[in-house]
């Protein structure tokens, strides 16, 4: 194993790529940033051709032998922390995790410790590995499911790219008050921050595009709650708490978007349900109290994410089940119901 880099990535030349410079090549082929070039003509062995350090501006003939080579890596801001993970897949070049909800995916202002980043941090330590921690994407504190943490920068700038030409599909299992109707639609409202509360998000029309497409896959008893599956287009911070809040079926356990047990005048905007779907849940108080501590946190998990692998150019696809504080509070759903309604 070479110490300073990790396993080159190679491109044999062909011939209808003879004569275009290294760097087009690069660009064409791997889809290499500029930003990831520069950083790899600054190193010894970052850029090759027939074993041979080269100039970008360089030709390239037929049968030649292009490589790049990334230093190894540390994440040496983050403290390791020794932390259950559960591991969905792992290769030389990805990390796929199952969020436990209540863990914050990276460092933050206020939380140094005790992050998704520091248990893995740690488990590389302890094997001795180098990589650097790159999520692709991130969940809210609350919210469990797949992650996908990246080894290297070329991996991460890959799926970065796909992320914002919208390639990597996202679902979601949603457990909601009240049945959204019609069952199955999209909700394409733009989101931005609430003015009088910035940590706030809220539907407005000089907000981000933000699009979100539901089906509900299961209805409890006349409509108290659904289970409901869900597929961002866009990836706006809290967007299917906000967006489900805004068709009139809150998140069950949502404290920032939901209904709270008791609602009042004086409560929070954010914390009261639209009503302007026809989807306000059809419950007594009681019964919304006991549903948001049997969920405990907003009921949302990342069930499924599907991707493009950067270094095979499959079509890969990783699942997370449901974790037992969820299954629980299905099954507490499923007696309050008494029936079930499909719509599947």
């Amino acid at each position: 194993m070479n110490e300073r880099y990790y396993e080159p990535i190679t491109l044999t030349i062909d011939p209808g790529d003879e004569g275009m410079t290294v760097r087009t090549v690069l660009e064409k082929r791997l889809g290499v940033s500029r930003k990831l070039l520069s950083r790899l003509k600054l190193t010894e062995e970052g850029l090759t051709l027939n074993g041979e350090r080269v100039y970008t501006t360089v030709k390239v003939k037929a049968g030649d032998l292009v490589a790049i080579r990334m230093e190894r890596e540390r994440s040496d801001d983050i403290l390791p922390q020794e932390m259950p993970l559960d591991i969905v897949y792992e290769d030389p070049y990805l990390l796929i995790l199952n969020k436990t909800a209540g863990v914050i995916v990276h460092p933050t202002h206020g939380h140094y410790t005790h992050t998704l980043a520091n248990g893995v941090v740690h488990l590389w330590q302890t094997r001795g590995e180098s990589f650097r921690f790159r999520p692709v994407h991130r969940l809210d504190q609350e919210t469990s499911g797949v992650v996908a943490v990246a080894k290297n920068g070329y991996v991460h700038q890959q799926l970065s790219e796909q992320m914002q030409r919208g390639e990597i599909d996202k679902t979601y299992i949603a457990f909601v008050f009240g049945k959204p109707e019609p069952a199955a639609g999209t909700v394409n409202e733009p989101i931005d921050r609430n003015p009088d509360a910035p940590h706030i998000r809220i539907v407005t029309p000089d907000g981000y595009p933000s699009v979100t497409h539901y089906e509900t896959v299961q209805v409890y008893g006349d409509g108290t709650a659904s289970l409901v599956r869900l597929k961002l287009e866009t990836g706006r911070t809290h967007q299917i708490r906000v967006h489900m809040r805004h068709i009139g079926c809150p998140l069950i356990g949502d404290k920032m978007y939901g209904i709270a047990a008791e609602p009042s005048d004086s409560q929070p905007a954010a914390g009261r349900a639209a009503d302007t779907h026809g989807g306000e849940a059809r419950a007594c108080p009681e019964w919304r109290a006991a549903a948001h501590e049997a969920a405990g946190r907003q009921a949302l998990h990342a069930s499924e994410l599907a991707f493009t692998h950067p270094m095979t150019g499959e079509r890969v696809t990783f699942r997370a089940s449901l974790p037992e504080d969820l299954r629980q509070l299905e099954e507490l759903l499923a007696v309050r119901g008494e029936s079930r309604e499909s719509v599947q």
